[in-house]
């Protein structure tokens, strides 16, 4: 099975929130997991609610902030639309998400978020099937 890693800057928000719906959503397509270039102590705590709210996934049961570094060899790198250069990882499919970081929004700006992650996740999944 293909390895999938979503990757952002800090491995707190959007990538997190990629990891869990992509385990929920592709897990019988791909294997997921997130990193980033820098970590933080915990998961946003804005997102690990909503998270838990409208799809039921305690993200901080079984997932955690991790470097590029902890993750296995993976075949798909997505960015999250970070605007800044992610260190090279090795990978036969690369592509970037564009998507803002909701940290310090509304709770609208984090579900508006989650639907999209949602959404390519899906789109994602069909394409590797």
């Amino acid at each position: 099975m293909k390895k999938v890693a979503f990757i952002c800057v800090h491995n707190s928000c959007r990538s997190q929130i990629a990891e869990a719906l992509g385990k929920k959503l592709a897990g019988d397509v791909f294997e997921s997991y997130s990193a980033g270039t820098e970590t933080k102590p915990q998961i946003n705590q804005d997102a690990v609610r909503l998270m838990n709210q409208v799809h039921g996934i305690d993200m901080e049961a079984t997932q955690h902030s991790k470097l590029l570094s902890d993750i296995p060899p993976v075949d798909v790198v997505i960015t999250m639309g970070c605007n800044v250069q992610c260190p090279f990882l090795s990978c036969s499919h690369r592509e970037d998400w564009g998507l803002e970081d909701p940290t310090g929004k509304s709770d609208e700006a984090f579900l508006e978020t989650i639907r999209l992650i949602e959404e390519k996740v899906l789109d994602l999944k069909a394409r590797m099937k």
